[in-house]
């Protein structure tokens, strides 16, 4: 039996203009995959072509992994490391894996032996975390809160008393065109004191990081974030 390639995890920019973050040695890896696991095939060949791609991009080979996709298939995606070849898993944006799709195949690579290599890129998670100034000792990552508000409301107070019981950092997401409505949400239902924090564009030109009380940005209200991709932290102590 031959050589079995390795399934490299390969962070992505977290914007159009955020490839100057990726460092050289990643870039170096990805260019010598020809196979890539990703959400969008579309997304994958614009990322190759903006890295600066040494080769054909007709050469690349691309698995898409998403919502769609049946689990049944994900062996097939891993053919290629099975006969040698390396394979890259990329997200949308930012670190597979997390919160993302592609743990189920990392998982998948674990169980046939195929080893996995992590690749220092950005992770919008711990960049918010970083920068927040809340808790970074114990954090709770919660991916998409209710949208309907009275299940929000309720959420809402439930991670801020977990912020507070455990002195833990609750930390979300939105789809990026509620931003305006999530942060209204937030600004009524927490309490005043409660810290609040907001990334935005992580990593791009357009980068805002703020953190402050409930009662400090009900006064200073933040910026227009529509459309903006943003992660929200929340602390209580």
């Amino acid at each position: 039996m031959g050589k079995t390639g390795k399934l490299y995890l390969i962070p992505t920019p977290l914007g159009e203009d955020g490839m100057h973050v990726l460092p050289k040695y990643l870039l170096d890896v990805l260019h010598g995959i020809k196979v890539l696991i990703a959400e969008r095939a579309k997304t994958a060949r614009h990322f190759m072509k903006a890295s600066g791609f040494p080769h054909p991009l007709q050469e690349v080979t691309y698995f898409e992994l998403n919502k769609r996709t049946a689990p049944e298939e994900f062996a097939s995606f891993l053919a290629p490391a099975l006969n040698g070849q390396d394979i890259g898993l990329v997200s949308e944006a930012g670190s597979p894996g997390v919160a993302d799709p592609g743990a189920a195949i990392v998982s998948l690579a674990h169980k046939k032996g195929i080893e996995v290599v992590p690749l220092v890129g950005p992770s919008s998670i711990l960049l918010a975390l970083m920068a927040s100034g809340m808790n970074g000792q114990s954090f709770a990552f919660h991916g998409y809160l209710p949208q309907k508000r009275p299940e929000l409301v309720r959420e809402l107070k439930r991670l801020e008393q977990l912020a507070s019981k455990q002195d833990q950092t609750q930390l979300f997401i939105e789809t990026p065109y509620r931003n305006m409505g999530l942060i209204e949400t937030i600004l009524q239902t927490l309490q005043n004191r409660t810290r609040f924090c907001i990334a935005a564009d992580l990593t791009l030109p357009t980068q805002y990081i703020k953190t402050q009380s409930v009662a400090e940005w009900k006064k200073n209200s933040p910026p227009n974030l529509h459309k903006r991709p943003a992660i929200f932290l929340i602390f209580h102590k």
